[in-house]
């Protein structure tokens, strides 16, 4: 066995989720090896939809421009019953809180070529190719998940190029980015919770240039017998998937023509001289929709991402999305226990914060899917009828149609204060207006940097300025901005002097209106060791003021 040398992370799998975690980690300056078992990008198209938070953590790893070349901003959702009669409708804004459109069809092998190419101009992450991984061990955690700081390094055991031979490297951190049948998962101990949904659907991409009617959204038909969603990925690209009947089958001899009469609703007739010309099957793939949630996400300096983490149903486009929250969530926390010496009890905090929020987006996944399929089961049509009839409530329509991205869960990094007047900020993210800065038009997120942040309507406190100087965090007033008051309005709504957002943007803690210091920073203060000495001193006990 030939032995290599350490990394400060190794990233098994390098799809989207594994290389935009080794690109955020490289913003920090953090050094990564990614091990892939493929030499290029998958071909064929998968993931087609992300969100206007993705487009943002997109904008954080400089491929936004790129993206936005490719992508196309779709309408939103709807819900339509046999007869693709409108149930209820779900529209998606063309500039969401983020800054981008709430709602990007893609393909995901042009968004993974995008990836790679970023890769290739970071000198901190290298990639290899054609390595298979066959165990990934961990010394010095014994039954301990790490956070005490007893995690030692991990040894990762690969093979590459089709070779016998075994060889490993040992990194002080490894990112399991390797799908559903993650080989890091069974690593850490981590078995499935079912979450109850699993049916076997037809997912099949096209290429025509027929006519094809569509409202330039996705649509699920809500039908317990054929149910099936359809949308347009890009200018002749489409997208169908259907559960089919046990037995029933789209390939053979008549698998053609029974794809035609499934797609006629959509789809007007061919011409007599090339009907495969014209309706060209890019892929077709039979996949079991699942609802999953790994019940650890980390042992050690061992961490699941994606879906080796979390499995949902693609009623809502969300698969993907969660995947990228996970890298954006984790990368920023590692880089800095790694470099600046945070505790390892700081890494707890990528679970507690992520796993409610997928289980919040695969909950909301399953109840579409349910309204599309009802199940078999003499409740159905019960279900698909209170599904509908909750869908009219005024209100609902409202919160789906928004972010469907939900507020983060109080915890150590999450000061939340009981809700008195106006809105809760902490958990949930800053909005990214575009700014007038030296007579440039950015997005909010460009001048931010990629630390902390401190945006306040008011001057700074001593206390304010104490807790930014620390953590190393520039200071914007929100009326200086040139945003035509989004932020400052914002802060209102909240009934906050300031806010301290994290490197992932998500507001940290707050200052309430007509106070001087944040409010929980003896809690997150001793998580983050953003100094050494007077810095720490300053963060738990700031100086205090008769400012108010």
């Amino acid at each position: 066995m030939r032995s290599a040398s350490r990394r400060p992370v190794v990233i098994i799998g390098a799809g989207p989720v594994g290389v935009t975690a080794a690109l955020l980690l490289a913003r920090h300056g953090v050094r990564s090896l990614l091990l892939e078992r493929h030499q290029d990008v998958y071909p064929l198209p998968r993931a087609v939809v992300v969100d206007d938070e993705v487009r943002r953590i997109l904008q954080s790893v400089g491929i936004h421009e790129e993206f936005a070349a490719l992508a196309r901003p779709a309408r939103g959702l709807r819900l339509l019953n046999a007869q693709h009669r409108v149930i209820t409708e779900f529209p998606r804004s063309l500039q969401g809180h983020h800054g981008f459109p709430q709602t990007s069809m893609f393909d995901q092998p042009e968004l993974e070529r995008l990836l790679r190419a970023a890769l290739a101009r970071r000198p901190e992450s290298e990639l290899w190719g054609g390595v298979e991984v066959v165990s990934v061990t961990q010394s010095g955690t014994g039954d301990t998940d790490g956070s005490d700081g007893s995690a030692g390094p991990v040894r990762v055991t690969f093979r590459r190029g089709g070779s016998d031979e075994e060889e490993h490297l040992w990194a002080d951190a490894v990112l399991g980015c390797d799908g559903a049948g993650s080989l890091t998962r069974d690593a850490i101990g981590a078995v499935w919770e079912d979450l109850h949904f699993e049916e076997s659907w037809r997912v099949i991409d096209v290429r025509t240039t027929l006519p094809v009617r569509t409202w330039e959204g996705a649509e699920q038909i809500c039908c317990p017998t054929q149910p099936a969603t359809f949308m347009r990925v890009s200018e002749d690209r489409y997208r169908w998937e259907f559960r089919l009947a046990d037995g029933e089958s789209l390939d053979g001899p008549g698998g053609r023509e029974r794809l035609r009469e499934l797609v006629a609703p959509w789809v007007g007739p061919s011409s007599d001289a090339s009907p495969d010309d014209e309706f060209e099957v890019i892929r077709q793939a039979q996949y079991t929709f699942r609802a999953r949630l790994a019940d650890r996400w980390r042992r050690g300096r061992v961490f699941l991402l994606g879906d080796a983490a979390h499995l949902t149903p693609p009623f809502i486009g969300q698969g993907l999305c969660a995947g990228l929250r996970d890298a954006h969530n984790l990368a920023w926390k590692l880089a800095r226990v790694l470099q600046q010496g945070a505790r390892d009890a700081l890494l707890d905090t990528y679970e507690h914060e992520r796993k409610p929020h997928a289980r919040h987006v695969i909950r909301v996944a399953v109840a579409v899917g349910w309204a599309m399929t009802g199940g078999q089961d003499r409740g159905a049509a019960l279900r698909r009828a209170v599904v509908g009839a909750a869908c009219r409530i005024p209100g609902v329509t409202a919160a789906v149609s928004g972010d469907l991205s939900p507020a983060l869960t109080a915890g150590p990094l999450i000061r939340r204060r009981p809700r008195l007047t106006g809105r809760v900020l902490a958990g949930t993210f800053c909005p990214q207006p575009w700014i007038e800065r030296n007579g440039r038009r950015m997005r909010l997120d460009d001048v931010l940097g990629t630390s902390f942040a401190v945006l306040t309507t008011a001057p700074p406190t001593p206390q304010v300025t104490a807790v930014a100087t620390a953590l190393g965090a520039p200071t914007f007033h929100a009326g200086g901005l040139g945003d035509g008051g989004t932020l400052a309005a914002w802060l209102a709504r909240g009934r906050a002097d300031a806010v301290l957002l994290r490197p992932d943007r998500v507001v940290m803690d707050t200052v309430p209106a007509g106070t001087s210091d944040f409010t929980g920073t003896a809690t997150w203060a001793s998580l983050l060791h953003a100094g050494r000495g007077t810095a720490d001193a300053r963060l738990v006990s700031p100086p205090r003021s008769t400012t108010p």
